[in-house]
């Protein structure tokens, strides 16, 4: 999810509790707070020597064990207002992914992508997901992009497996 798509659903939803699902059904705690928000640049160069370069905005979250028995999640808008002083001071490129940093006892850190935003009458639920790593130079790698797919079921009766 681009900056600017993240930004427009906390303006369209303002009113609505705010929550991150890190894993299908867990959520991150109430007792969160926006503790950075990260303008990155990306200047790499891949196992095949091509270069790459991109931005992202990272928003880290924090689960504060001071407020463990929190149970008022914080609203969109008081994440748009956090992310509006962020702006005011070091403006955050709008057309960059954006990706959610989180960590806690029961999960190691990562930097998670939006799958997929969902709302109701009281709540926007982030969906998070981890991509995995892959090799952008697979060509040059000699690293197969598609599996082979068999043209003939690998049990019938009469190759004498079943």
């Amino acid at each position: 999810m681009k900056t600017n798509v993240f930004l427009e659903l906390l303006n369209n939803h303002k009113e609505k509790s705010l929550l991150f699902e890190y894993r299908p059904g867990t959520f991150v705690g109430a007792n969160y707070h926006i503790t950075e928000i990260k303008n990155t640049t990306i200047d790499s160069v891949d196992c095949g020597a091509g270069v790459d370069f991109w931005k992202e905005t990272i928003v880290q979250l924090y689960e504060s064990p001071e407020e463990l028995d929190k149970t008022v999640f914080m609203t969109a808008e008081k994440a748009l207002a956090i992310l509006d002083k962020v702006e005011s001071i070091k403006p955050m490129v709008k057309d960059a992914e954006l990706k959610i940093e989180y960590s806690n006892n029961n999960f190691h850190t990562a930097q998670l992508f939006i799958k997929e935003a969902i709302w109701n009458n009281e709540k926007l639920v982030f969906k998070l997901a981890v991509e995995k790593t892959d090799c952008k130079a697979k060509a040059t790698c000699g690293i197969p992009t598609e599996k082979e797919v068999a043209t003939e079921p690998c049990c019938s009766p009469s190759n004498g497996c079943c």
